[in-house]
């Protein structure tokens, strides 16, 4: 973000300052500033000047290790009427070095007021101190008069104001409607991954951890929410109440976080003792139930999972109407937006429910992974939400059993793998330095790739093994920060005895087990089980490999390399990993396992077979590649017999054998073949697969003018899904993965005018239109219905009077999508317009609208032309490097495939300033256009020829 920084001038040429110029060797300050007066303190802004010479007494973007905090003592006062607040901030702080100035962190704060107490033999004084601040780092440094010493505890006082933030990060305004229609506001902190510092002066880095005791004022109408409860509250005034709160366990500074409101709150205790409770606005607290009771059964497992209790006696769930990302993990006081976790059961999907669970999931994992146990930096960002996302599925999967998560998680590891097949991609273990840098970490890799990773490593190891490492390094090393070498030394130790397997530690210090061959257990070798080895592999180099299988009688021949998307001569050369395969044969359903760690390897059956299929289930982070006739094989077989195999294994040949076609190694007639089978496929994932390889292809066609193939390519994807969409209920009977699967189906096949479809979907929405809006829709067949509805002038303007209703807060994101898909540019382009403006269409929900007009053949030129003329209000509110940013960024673009396109495209990101023009996203987008175009040139007439030849 493009920060408006203030610059003061010293207020007078005090002894404090003279003898800190002296102590700095500071002759001369180049340059005018202009000044203020503040009472005590006088901040100056000091950056490199013409010469070369550096004022500010240090030059790094990370801290210097000098001074180390111990203790926050924060008193922050709020006010919701001119959105401003003021701070005191006592700060505790141990020198482990000498040194005549303290650098911390600092963000648009006005700081009215420094001192430094403390020293040997001088406790009780209290120092007035200068106060330097450099902005291209966001830091301060406060100049003391004399040395401070080794040893010695201090303590800084900060006296301070700021206006709340505009956007969704450090200490922002939100606000919503009643249902009367008054507008209330509320504050709320969003601090991951450097935005405390918005909110006080602080350490801002994960290693710099701390406790924390936080004072609110408020007003008496007001509650105030911390990360710890409330111990006392002081009535300051007939209008201002100030609440304490008890002192926090160490933990870090991205993870403090307070709340002023006007919330109401459900509350329960969990069997540990734990009082959990849901805080929401008034009027929605009665959808509160479902998270408080998913909340309670979650804190309970992971509290028996780890064997380590939690260390918080509250656990608050907020729901807050303004929050850029799905939740945060705020140690206490985990915060989502209201999507993310409150549920109608009148009125949300089966998706809603499967979602909300997971992200309840997700950030109680993290009171865990990453609270109690943190990354040292960033670079390893993943040892907090890898784990957290791998999590999720194993609690969600005993907690909620009939929510069928593990079904869902090889989708995971496909999202991954498309970002992490580009060049543009990065090893889960990245260095970076400055804020939009750290936040271009919270990506697929460092989340899905992450996840995939651990549970192939999960398999590899066993879950029991698996189980005691991670309880090992959570153990190890509660309230501490971590690398990634820490994980791997707490899972290399590890001999569990579960009496299946015969396991023995080694004068090494490695755990090796004696391997039988036939157990779906067990590696085909006697392995020394050094995880470290392996798992570098696949965390220090970016991507993943290819693995190719060539089946001569008995043997089978192996041979890895690096899979990448581009047009390289041959693939890029240096890379290995350790990849542990599974497998399973035309003669044997048991689950074979062979650890292939050279560039090739010979693997021997037992006998001949029919056909072989590796990554079984999809739980390694690899894809296929079968040679001779072994693709031909795995087709006749789903053609004859697709039960043969699990669905996962069918999802995983859809997904390999078209990613084998991105490079050359299969045509994409022989990937169109195996899609034929489809036509009698019903199981979820094979038939999300199959959509989502199949869609996209015809949307690259919608952005060229390319009708006749386009609409040949549509009709053939909805006659190889016409059996299973006509056999669809309009109703929400089923389980979960069958609901989300009619959700999907009816809305592909309405949007894609497929008559039946849309014939029924009209006669529901003139109905519920006919009752205004009080006809109670089947909640699986709603985005259907709404999409049909909104293709008039007329149904989108009603759909869109129901939107802005409360009682329809749990449909926004479907009528969004519906909204959306509209063929009226001028809607699009107002939907856009009220969504940047924030009042009636959320802010928030501004990057999902942008991308989906921008799947809009009507919309995409107008999603283009709204990005790049809102480019720096859009990287203001969302702050570059998000999500938000590169979401908005790659959905716009990744469609395109054509020259011209992708010149417009590098046209505009070269215009911007050095800090956009290099974000990851942009290079991501590039090379994805690039892509397009290079795989059009390839496949268009072939395409072309097949679907003449190939009629259902």
């Amino acid at each position: 973000m493009a920060a408006a920084f203030f610059t003061l001038q010293p207020v007078d040429q005090s002894a404090v300052l003279m003898k800190t110029l002296l102590l700095l060797s500071v002759l001369s300050i180049a340059g005018s500033v202009s000044s203020d007066h503040h009472s005590g303190t006088s901040e100056t802004d000091h950056t490199a000047s013409g010469n070369g010479s550096k004022l500010f007494p240090w030059d790094k973007m990370r801290l210097p290790k000098h001074v180390t905090p111990v203790h926050y003592d924060l008193l922050i006062h709020p006010n919701l009427t001119t959105l401003t607040f003021t701070g005191f901030a006592n700060i505790q702080v141990t020198v482990n070095q000498q040194t005549t100035s303290i650098i911390l962190h600092s963000k648009h704060l006005q700081i009215t007021k420094a001192t430094i107490q403390g020293g040997k033999g001088n406790s009780h004084a209290e120092t007035e101190v200068m106060v330097w601040k450099h902005p291209p780092f966001e830091q301060i440094a406060l100049l003391a008069s004399e040395p401070l010493q080794v040893g010695q505890n201090y303590t800084v006082h900060i006296e301070y104001s700021a206006n709340l933030s505009e956007s969704f990060h450090g200490f922002y305004k939100s606000s919503y409607r009643t249902q009367e229609g008054e507008v209330r506001v509320l504050a709320i902190t969003q601090f991951e991954p450097t935005a405390a510092r918005m909110a006080f002066p602080c350490f801002d880095e994960p290693s710099f951890k701390a406790q924390f005791s936080v004072k609110i004022r408020r007003e008496p109408k007001h509650l105030a929410l911390s990360n710890m409860p409330i111990v006392r509250s002081v009535n300051i005034s007939k209008w201002l109440v100030e609440d304490h709160f008890d002192v926090s366990v160490k933990m870090s500074t991205y993870l403090v976080a307070f709340i002023v409101s006007d919330f109401k709150s459900v509350s329960k205790m969990t069997r540990h003792g734990i009082k959990i409770s849901i805080y929401a606005v008034p009027d929605k607290i009665n959808q509160a139930d479902y998270a408080l009771d998913a909340a309670v059964k979650l804190l309970d497992f992971y509290e028996d999972y780890f064997s380590i209790p939690y260390p918080l006696p509250k656990q608050d769930l907020a729901a807050i109407p303004d929050f850029q990302s799905g939740a945060m993990e705020n140690w206490g006081l985990t915060t989502y937006r209201e999507s993310a976790l409150l549920y109608d059961s009148e009125k949300s999907s089966a998706s809603s429910k499967l979602w909300i669970t997971m992200i309840i999931a997700h950030e109680l994992a993290h009171q865990w992974f990453g609270n109690l146990v943190t990354m040292e930096w960033w670079d390893d960002l993943w040892l907090n939400e890898g784990f957290a996302k791998f999590m999720e599925y194993v609690s969600v999967s005993v907690t909620h059993p009939e929510l069928k998560v593990e079904d869902y998680f090889l989708g995971k590891c496909f999202d991954a793998m498309e970002v992490d097949a580009l060049n543009s991609s990065h090893p889960i273990s990245t260095p970076v330095e400055d804020p939009a840098q750290i936040l271009e970490m919270f990506d697929d890799v460092s989340y899905e790739k992450g996840a995939c990773i651990l549970n192939m490593l999960w398999n590899y190891l066993t879950a029991d093994v698996f189980k005691a490492g991670i309880v090992q390094y959570l153990r190890n090393y509660s309230y501490r920060n971590t690398k990634n070498e820490d994980l791997w030394n707490s899972l290399t130790n590890i001999c569990p005895v579960d009496g299946t397997h015969e396991s023995q530690l080694q004068s090494d210090g490695f755990c090796t087990r004696n391997q039988q061959t036939s157990s779906s257990s067990h590696w085909t070798r006697r392995e020394t089980l050094e995880v470290g080895t392996m798992m570098n592999t696949w965390t220090l180099q970016k991507g993943f490999p290819l693995i190719t299988v060539m089946a001569k009688g008995k043997n089978v021949y192996l041979r890895q390399e690096h899979y990448m998307k581009g047009s390289h001569s041959s693939p890029p050369t240096g890379y290995l990993w350790h990849v542990p395969l599974t497998y399973i044969t035309s003669k044997s359903d048991t689950v074979q396992r062979f650890l292939l760690t050279t560039k090739t390897d010979v693997l021997i059956l037992p006998e001949e077979v029919e056909w072989i299929k590796f990554n079984v289930g999809m739980n390694g982070y690899y894809i296929m590649h079968y040679e001779d006739d072994g693709w031909d094989n795995l087709i006749s077989l789903l053609k004859e017999n697709h039960t043969a195999i699990s669905s996962n294994d069918r999802a995983s040949l859809i997904n390999n054998v078209f990613q084998l076609v991105s490079i050359g190694k299969l045509s994409i007639s022989k990937a169109l073949d195996l899609t034929l089978y489809l036509n009698h496929e019903s199981q979820i994932m094979p038939v999300f697969q199959g959509m989502n390889e199949l869609i996209p292809m015809y949307k690259l066609m919608e952005k060229r003018d390319m009708h006749d193939v386009e609409n040949q390519l549509k009709e053939y994807i909805v006659n190889v899904f016409k059996n299973l969409i006509d056999k669809q209920s309009w109703n929400d009977e089923g389980s979960v993965s069958e609901r989300l699967l009619r959700n999907s189906l009816l809305l592909f096949a309405c949007a894609r005018k497929y008559q039946p479809c849309v014939d029924k979907a009209e006669e529901y929405f003139m109905k519920w239109k006919e009752s205004d809006g009080t006809l109670r829709l089947p909640n699986d067949v709603k985005a259907a219905v709404y999409a049909v509805g909104a293709q008039t002038v007329e149904g989108w303007d009603f759909l869109f009077s129901k939107y802005r209703l409360p009682s329809f807060n749990t449909e926004k994101n479907k009528i969004e999508v519906a909204l959306s898909i509209s063929r009226n540019k001028e809607k699009l382009q107002w939907l856009m317009d009220q969504g940047l403006l924030g009042d009636i269409v959320k802010t928030q929900d501004l990057p999902h609208i942008v991308v989906f007009v921008a799947k809009n053949p009507s919309g995409y030129h107008l999603a283009w032309k709204f990005l790049k003329e809102n480019w720096n209000k859009l990287a203001q509110k969302f702050e570059l490097g998000s999500h938000s940013i590169a979401g908005m960024v790659i959905g716009v673009t990744n469609q395109y495939s054509t020259r011209e396109q992708l010149a417009q495209v590098k046209e505009f990101f070269s215009s911007l300033d050095e800090k956009s023009s290099y974000l990851r996203c942009i290079q991501q987008a590039i090379e994805i256009i690039e892509e397009n175009i290079r795989w059009m040139d390839i496949n268009f007439e072939q395409i072309k020829l097949w679907l003449q030849n190939n009629k259902i």
